[in-house]
């Protein structure tokens, strides 16, 4: 089920580039996964489960609570995929010094050994479509990571701002020059 989706032109609208840029990375994070999936069938982790593992190697001996705040979930939604990973031997539970009912989170080997094989399964994914690519797409796509990298910083800063998002009206935005 593919869909066609015209690229942003630069000078148009900031908000209609935005959405269609949202668009396009939504179409490539399923793609990914799709794709991934098919590649790695046995891989039976969801990408909530997979996302934990990721802020844990990141942050080992991070709390269920600090991870809920990070990923934006609730302590109990966290509790729920952390318990379905300590179950599976991905992640090991080990109880801090300051405060006896809570717990310090880690990967195990096997955890980091999973992560490490999503991840090497996504960037062969990467690597093969990119082989396939015309020279020229190829160039463009190398020479967007920098600003890829910028626009992922300055997302994911939006995750510790105070939460207000604005629908952009994409007639105003014009109006207004921006």
């Amino acid at each position: 089920m593919a869909t066609s989706v015209t690229p942003p032109s630069l000078p148009g609208s900031a908000g209609s580039a935005g959405l269609v840029l949202a668009d396009t990375v939504a179409r490539l994070r399923r793609a990914m996964r799709r794709a991934a999936r098919a590649a790695d069938p046995d891989c039976r982790l969801t990408v909530a489960q997979l996302e934990v593992l990721s802020c844990l190697a990141a942050a080992s001996g991070a709390r269920p609570s600090q991870l809920a705040r990070h990923l934006r979930l609730s302590p109990n939604s966290v509790t729920t995929l952390v318990n379905a990973l300590y179950a599976r031997g991905l992640v090991s539970r080990s109880r801090t010094a300051d405060d006896a009912r809570a717990f310090a989170l880690s990967l195990t080997a096997d955890g980091q050994s999973a992560l490490a094989r999503w991840r090497r399964t996504n960037a062969i994914l990467v690597h093969t479509a990119l082989t396939g690519l015309e020279e020229h797409h190829q160039r463009v796509l190398a020479e967007a990571i920098p600003a890829l990298d910028v626009l992922t910083q300055a997302i994911d800063a939006l995750a510790d701002a105070p939460p207000h998002i604005e629908e952009a009206d994409d007639d105003s935005t014009v109006a207004a020059g921006r």
